[in-house]
């Protein structure tokens, strides 16, 4: 399918009205999601993507793409997959970035998707055109450079949460390379070289078990500790070993505590930092070849940085080595820069949302994605799209359900975190237990289903 194809069903607005139809700004999993139980929920609606095809982070020449060469899914495909779209048999059970492009490509076709966006496009602005429900207007730009705008019965934001590199501040100045894992594609840049990885979440880990098998060297530096996870338990992907039963957290703590003892040992032993959390009140590192290679004396633990000079570094604990490269792993900060953040309710490091996706106050604007959970996958987040589909078609009817649904969110909530004391951390603003979420969403798309509640 090319892409005369795939844009002709997409032409530009102009100054058109169309506040007949919702403006949903991504293709990713997230918006292909949205864009798919739009489509069940007969709403009408233009879909705007940057890239030239669907697949968000995981399309690695996507201009906003954050995917690395050897980068792979952390969690199984099939704890991962849309339940009523699964992945062939003969993707891997850890699938590759190129897998899942392929993925989701097949996932637009198969629903009808691609005819409803328009891709190299840029959303400039959305700006409301009054209060709750008057709409919004979207301004973007296409290709070409040309410019368009058009009103909106609502907006769905559905842009990604891992686009926006969040670079810290170091004192001093490194003379060798220094680069975000964002701008990283391929291990080639380690050749020879003595690297330092800063950060030690899933992607630091991965980028560098990358260096150590292309560097002359490798470090990594760390300001607490994690929870290492195999991928493998018994044989099987550890996160398809949960049982049915719901134990409770403290129980569940201890035996899955003592199954990461037996499969990856003591992390200490190897330089790794403690953890100063309970296991679960942050996301763990699914990556045990990291441990590896520490047991190997392939790659060195050091503490948080303390200062840059020239090509030394030098740590908190008053130590110091030369470098060649430095690689901040340091995460993400949420992003959506056509939008201003007071009109997402934004508090803190987040927009605080009901269910973290519902405006307190406006009907008309969504911000999808803007969740995370250990073992969520695209699946409940498809429920969240469905719940959100599900309000807007309900709008129209103002059965019971939207009511109550309205009433709820306006009258003050706190984050669906199941009791959990998540670690204060950005990327942790924006996290929920699983099991609590999931039976939210749920039990309001039932309601919805039905009209009342």
């Amino acid at each position: 399918m090319d892409m005369q194809v795939r844009t002709a069903g997409a032409k530009s607005a102009g100054m058109e009205d169309l506040r007949n139809q919702y403006a949903l700004i991504g293709a990713g999993p997230m918006g292909l999601a949205m864009a798919k139980t739009l489509i069940e929920q007969g709403i009408a609606f233009s879909g705007f993507e940057l890239n030239s095809d669907v697949g968000g982070l995981w399309d690695i020449d996507g201009p906003k793409s954050t995917m690395y060469e050897t980068a792979h899914l952390i969690s199984s495909k099939k704890m991962t997959e849309f339940a009523d779209f699964p992945m062939d048999d003969q993707v891997a059970e850890y699938p590759s970035h190129r897998e899942l492009k392929t993925y989701f490509r097949k996932f637009a076709e198969h629903f009808g998707i691609y005819q409803h966006f328009r891709f190299e496009t840029e959303v400039l602005s959305a700006e409301p055109l009054g209060k709750s429900g008057e709409g919004w207007r979207i301004t973007w730009r296409e290709a070409g450079g040309d410019e368009h705008s058009a009103d909106f019965a609502g907006l769905l934001i559905a842009n990604g949460t891992l686009s926006e590199p969040n670079m810290p501040e170091f004192e001093g100045t490194f003379s060798g390379e220094l680069m975000h894992s964002s701008a990283y594609r391929d291990p080639e840049v380690f050749k020879g070289k003595r690297v330092l990885i800063i950060g030690a979440g899933n992607s630091g880990c991965d980028i560098a078990v990358d260096a150590i098998h292309h560097g002359k060297s490798c470090d990594i530096s760390m300001r607490r500790g994690y929870y290492f996870v195999p991928k493998y338990v018994f044989g099987r992907p550890a996160d398809t070993m949960g049982g049915a039963i719901k134990l409770p957290m403290w129980l569940k703590r201890r035996i899955d505590g003592m199954i990461l003892k037996w499969f990856t040992g003591d992390p200490a032993k190897y330089g790794f930092p403690k953890p100063d959390y309970a296991l679960y009140e942050s996301h763990p590192v699914v990556n045990s070849l990291i441990l590896f290679h520490a047991g190997h004396g392939d790659i060195k633990v050091r503490p948080d940085i303390d200062r840059f000079d020239g090509h030394t570094v030098h740590f908190k604990d008053g130590g110091q080595a030369d470098y060649d490269l430095v690689l901040a792993a340091t995460g993400y900060k949420l992003h959506y820069p056509f939008v201003e953040k007071t009109l997402l309710n934004w508090q803190g490091d987040a927009p605080h949302l009901f269910l973290n996706c519902l405006h307190p106050e406006r009907d008309d604007l969504f911000v999808l994605g803007m969740v995370e959970a250990s073992g969520l996958g695209w699946q409940g987040r498809h429920e969240q799209a469905e719940m959100v589909a599900r309000y807007i078609t309900g709008l129209k009817k103002n059965t019971m359900a939207v009511k109550a649904l309205r009433e709820e969110k306006a009258a003050g909530f706190t984050r669906v975190t199941g009791g959990m004391n998540y670690i204060d951390l950005p990327r942790m603003a924006y996290y929920v237990d699983k099991a609590t979420y999931r039976n939210a969403v749920t039990s309001w798309i039932a309601a919805l289903k039905g009209g009342g509640k």
